[in-house]
């Protein structure tokens, strides 16, 4: 019954968007006009109903009803409840139906707060926004429906993939699709503008808050996705230049670009054509990902074979969305008038060059991800990974953190280098030191020694915008962008340190046997057989210890076994201290071992160790940069709170002298 709900609300939610999309266009027309008072309501109650047919399918699944066809193939009555609920969106058909019911919710509160813009203006933006929902609507309900029956039900599910059955990807895939679908609001009001031709700085503050919450999103997102890769899958690394993890990053890279990009519309009236264009573009880099995922492309090419509905679905509406909106800016982008003018070198200028650089950057991922697609289809096996994504995208990287350092100290619409070149002195300095000592040291690759030391340089320019400030009366907007782009100096270092001095050992050890990994002494104690709820493992005993006089640790790498679905994993153990990250993950048993077996004192077993310097602040950096823009984000609602109570206040006393 409770599936059934789930289907019916689907179904109302859809035809409400439908009517939300004919009411918000007809009112824009003197004959529909009367229509125009009911599209905020609709759109309310669109996001209400989508909010129930999904809390309907996390029901089904946290009871485990079999009943029900997703249920039985991701999810396992011996699961634990919190693995259970995430096996609502960890699959194609839920993951759709969480993005429809976030756009759903977003659309309505959209039509709830949001009153900065002209009526016209907004209801072509809810219209446009009802419009993208139904085509998801469509792929649901017809191509991918998350309620279908099983009769008669199995005794037992398949349950949910091993690897996602981790607490930070539980959380991940919501993460990310809260920073897509704030990406949808933004095309839409991209949308709503160049349908009115009103693009100017009230369109550009009405957009800013939810591309700034979109892009905090994305980046705790990609965050967390990159530290769950690296501790869960056990491979050692941070960012493998993998399709799934490009398919976050491509929105990110566009979603910064509108942001900034935005910002000077709103605040100086310029970038008009690159803000409408970025918006367009970020949502369509959202959707491109979205679908690259969820489609099983990334996987096979020839998956369409395999589903030919669920295929055309996908690149009808790929079709409709981008193709449709490139050609609705192509023919009105010319009545997008420039807006203010400013010259290179100002404030402005480095933004622009930024944005330049990043959409460069957008262009090197998207054609790194697509082309192997395009080749296999075409019968060719391509890679494409490291050797082409890194010296590619440093191309465009390293001149964009130069610019990084020096745009923030450049004054609004016309500067000069020779102004602020004296605050600059100290940065350059620590550079140029850092080169010299990494230089002799040696031994070091050309990227992880730009990395190094600009990251240096980087961290101090960033904090130079508040040098005679008074710091407590700081706007938090100022703070955000400080300590957003002091973020990615930490990061930088943090990937720079990791990539240059990693250590990497991987030995056949025998109870007792020491290795040495860097600083670290590890000692193998033992292996020992644990259980857990719906998994066993071997668990090895390790004790550590850094250096000749350090005290000693344990940690305890796993090598597990499911057996709903059955699958071996591997589940690293990390220990971090200041300056970096001991790593250790356990194999099995060692080739050669004989038959020796668990709890032999000959047994050997397979142990890959790795210490890597400052790698934690490759994560540290990145909710750095999200708190930036948190503070960003709730620096611009206060603002503009306050003076919307000005306003109010204002006109009260009109009012009452009216009287």
């Amino acid at each position: 019954m409770i599936a059934e709900l789930g289907l019916a609300a689907l179904w109302l939610a859809a035809a409400l968007a439908g009517l939300q999309l004919v009411a918000g266009s007809l009112g824009l027309t003197a004959r529909g006009a009367s229509l125009a008072a009911a599209v905020r309501p609709v759109a309310v109650m669109q996001g209400a109903l989508g909010l129930l047919s999904f809390t309907c399918l996390v029901y089904v699944f946290s009871v485990t009803d079999l009943s029900v066809k997703l249920v039985a193939l991701n999810s396992h009555s011996m699961k634990p409840l919190v693995f259970k609920v995430a096996g609502s969106w960890g699959n194609h058909e839920g993951s759709m139906l969480l993005w429809v019911t976030v756009m759903g919710l977003a659309g309505g509160f959209m039509a709830l707060v949001e009153k900065r813009l002209p009526e016209r203006t907004m209801l072509a933006t809810l219209a446009g926004q009802a419009f993208v929902s139904l085509g998801f609507y469509a792929f649901l309900l017809f191509a991918s429906n998350p309620f279908e029956r099983l009769s008669p039900a199995p005794a037992e599910g398949n349950g949910l993939n091993p690897l996602l059955q981790d607490l930070g990807l539980a959380f991940h895939p919501p993460t990310l699709y809260l920073g897509y679908v704030g990406l949808s609001i933004a095309f839409s009001f991209a949308i709503g503008a160049m349908v009115t031709r009103e693009v100017g700085p009230a369109f550009a503050k009405a957009m800013r808050p939810w591309v700034l919450g979109a892009w905090i999103f994305l980046t705790i997102g990609i965050t967390a996705g990159s530290y769950w890769a690296y501790y869960e899958l056990g491979w050692g690394g941070w960012w493998f230049w993998d399709p799934v993890e490009n398919a976050s990053l491509m929105p990110w890279l566009a979603a910064t670009a509108l942001l900034h990009s935005a910002g000077v519309l709103a605040a100086r009236n310029a970038l008009r054509a690159w803000t409408v264009m970025l918006g367009v573009v970020a949502f369509s880099m959202s959707m491109i990902g979205t679908f690259l995922v969820r489609s099983g492309i990334l996987t096979s090419v020839h998956a369409f074979a395999v589903d030919p509905q669920r295929g055309t679905f996908i690149l009808v509406l790929l079709a409709i969305y981008i193709g449709g909106a490139l050609t609705l800016f192509g023919l009105r982008a010319s009545t997008v008038t420039e807006g203010e003018r400013f010259a290179p070198i100002s404030r402005e200028g480095a933004l622009v060059f930024n944005n330049v650089m990043l959409s460069a950057i957008l262009g090197i991922v998207l054609f790194g991800t697509l082309y192997p697609l395009v080749a296999e289809a075409m019968g060719a096996k391509v890679s494409v990974g490291p050797p082409y994504f890194n010296p590619m995208g440093a191309l465009f990287t390293v001149p964009m953190l130069v610019v990084l350092a020096v745009g923030p100290l450049l004054r609004w619409r016309r500067d000069s280098f020779s102004r602020v070149g004296r605050r600059l002195v100290l940065p350059g300095m620590l550079i140029l030191a850092g080169a010299m000592a990494l230089l002799l040291m040696g031994g070091i690759a050309l990227l992880p020694f730009l990395g190094l030391a600009l990251s240096v340089g980087l961290a101090v320019a960033t904090l130079l915008p508040l040098q005679n400030r008074n710091l407590r009366r700081t706007p938090l907007a100022v703070w955000g962008m400080v300590i957003a782009h002091f973020g990615v100096a930490v990061s930088l270092f943090g990937m720079s340190s990791e990539s240059a001095f990693s250590v990497e050992k991987l030995v056949a050890a025998r109870p007792g046997d020491v290795t040495q990994v860097g600083p670290w002494a590890v000692k193998l104690d033992a292996v020992e057989p644990v259980a857990g709820p719906n998994w066993t493992a071997l668990e090895a005993r390790l004790l550590v210890r850094y250096g000749d006089d350090g005290k000693v640790m344990r940690l305890q790498p796993q090598s597990r076994s499911f057996w709903a679905p059955p699958q071996q994993t591997s589940e690293s153990a990390l220990l971090t201290r200041w300056n970096g990250q001991l790593y250790a993950v356990l194999g099995g048993e060692a080739p050669g071992a004989g038959t020796a077996g668990l709890g032999r004192a000959d047994s050997r077993w397979q142990l890959r160790l790795w210490w890597k310097p400052f790698a934690p602040l490759i994560w540290i950096g990145g909710l750095l940069i999200a708190l930036g823009g948190l503070l960003a984000l709730i620096g611009r609602v206060a603002a503009d709170l306050r003076r919307i109570v000005a306003k109010d206040k204002i006109a009260y006393r009109r009012e009452r002298q009216g009287r």
